[in-house]
């Protein structure tokens, strides 16, 4: 079954980018997709796929009913873009001015979309249900996972898997890792108020400047010399603002970052010392400091043994070398919420390629990727799926080296 499903997912893959392509052009932020949902409705149905739309607000879900009684298994991507410029001169640069696709959301929804085709072309086949999670908001906390979760998206799912294609790591890669593979991602702001004044009489002022100064580096301290040196922990000052002229002693500094963890206790005692510092560095000047902590997306931790069944599946299908075992991402994702509803694996599809501009970091303005990345993850979440359903192994070991690699495959001209 999975040499025919790589096959015909072979055959789409023009469709797949004319999708993404399409996608790419026409991109909607956070909580204002419209037309986007639209269109992923409407393609699914036109597949014979159940669909369900306006899931947790804006989330549409598709179902797949198998010839035969079985497991279920869901299968999420998300579709929101960024408040980016699309800086790229290519073809399908984005029409809308500030707001790109920046972090690969288009091709995600467009190797479901194909994911979707084949297996709703074969359902006869398929020893159970398949649900096609299309998530909203995926870059915004509080995010579209959990309001999709409430409104029913992850009824009756006994396994699920995602994929994020990743521009740090070469096209034709799959990346995984069993228990945390993405971080915790909260974000705070400070406030400092001081006293402001001329700059030629500082004795008369609490320069607010000095104190945020003092404490971006007093903040760094805070994981060199106060976290578990076998935790790991990031503190970033993203941003500082103070002060209105050259010679004007500023009245109010305003700091704001991001802390990233795996570690729960880690995380509170981060967010503990921050207030600390911030205070203290604050009140030894005669000032006042408030510190607003915003706790995001909490760590995505991967099911072990899913996550096993689904390395060794991808190495019985695929080049063996081209499945590694990745390290921990800082980066934040709410997969997390429905990895804490369902067992399932989060994984990460190689989709950078210098040689096609696909060169540039995620939320770079000349962030693109090398298009045959969504057909590796489309084999791979099919593989992943169908795996699931059948669970005694048989459909892998009947496709054992079945992948092609990436290389066998033409780039898509811009």
């Amino acid at each position: 079954m999975l040499k025919d499903l790589y096959a015909a997912l072979d055959g789409l893959f023009g469709e797949m980018v004319a999708w993404r392509r399409h996608l790419h052009r026409h991109p909607e932020l956070s909580f204002h997709e419209e037309a986007t949902p639209a269109f992923v409705a409407e393609t699914l149905r036109s597949f014979g796929v159940s669909v369900r739309t306006g899931v947790g607000g804006r989330g549409v879900v598709g179902r797949i009913e198998g010839g035969r009684p079985g497991r279920t298994v869901a299968l999420r991507a998300d579709f929101d873009a960024l408040p980016i410029q699309d800086e790229k001169t290519v073809s399908y640069r984005s029409t809308v001015p500030g707001v790109m696709h920046a972090c690969g959301h288009d091709g995600h929804t467009a190797t479901l979309l194909a994911v979707a085709k084949v297996l709703a072309a074969r359902r006869a086949d398929l020893p159970g249900t398949v649900v096609l999670i299309h998530q909203f908001a995926e870059e915004v906390a509080p995010g579209g996972a959990r309001p999709m979760i409430e409104d029913g998206a992850l009824d009756g799912v006994d396994v699920i898997f995602g994929t994020h294609l990743w521009a740090g790591l070469p096209v034709g890669v799959i990346g995984y890792r069993a228990g945390y593979a993405m971080a915790n991602a909260d974000a705070f702001t400070i406030e400092i108020a001081g006293r402001g004044g001329h700059g030629a009489a500082p004795h008369q002022t609490i320069d607010s400047l000095l104190i945020g100064a003092n404490l971006v580096v007093k903040l760094q301290q805070i994981v060199a010399r106060r976290v578990d040196p076998l935790k790991e922990a990031v503190v970033t000052v993203g941003t500082f603002h103070a002060g209105t002229a050259f010679n004007v002693i500023a009245e109010r500094a305003v700091l704001t970052g991001t802390v990233r963890t795996f570690d729960e206790a880690v995380r509170a005692q981060v967010e503990a010392e921050i207030r600390r510092l911030a205070e203290a560095e604050a009140a030894a000047f005669g000032a006042r400091a408030e510190v607003r902590y915003e706790r995001g997306y909490d760590a995505v931790h991967n099911d072990p043994a899913v996550t096993v069944r689904f390395a060794e599946a991808m190495r019985a299908v695929y080049d063996p070398a081209r499945v590694v075992e990745v390290p921990p991402s800082m980066g934040g994702e709410d997969f997390a919420y429905y990895l804490q509803k369902v067992p399932g694996t989060f994984f990460f599809t190689g989709a950078g390629n210098a040689g096609v501009g696909a060169e540039y970091p995620h939320h770079h303005p000349r962030f693109d990727i090398d298009e045959r990345a969504m057909l590796i993850a489309a084999k791979a979440l099919v593989t992943a799926a169908v795996d699931a359903l059948d669970e005694t192994g048989a459909a892998v070991a009947a496709a054992r080296g079945a992948l092609r690699p990436v290389d066998a495959l033409k780039h898509v001209q811009v």
